[in-house]
């Protein structure tokens, strides 16, 4: 089962309304992704924690649904 970006998207919006969230699909396949996400909430976090929060807002889909995310994020001033 895969999810669409469009799903994705509004997962990450969820949970970070102002973001700015990019989205690819990298294979064609639904399964493997790129995303860029930039937040204000970001800010004063290391990637790690960045990473940590985006995976947060995907409730659980990382590594079941969506097998693949390769993601970078920012901090929005």
């Amino acid at each position: 089962m895969a999810m669409d970006a469009h799903e994705i998207e509004t997962l990450i919006k969820a949970s970070f309304p102002d973001a700015e969230v990019t989205i690819r699909d990298l294979a064609g396949d639904g399964d493997h992704y790129a995303a860029h996400v930039l937040a204000r909430e970001f800010k004063g976090k290391s990637r790690v924690q960045q990473h940590q929060m985006v995976y947060a807002a995907l409730e659980g889909r990382m590594g079941g649904v969506l097998h693949a995310l390769a993601l970078t994020t920012a901090a929005k001033d």
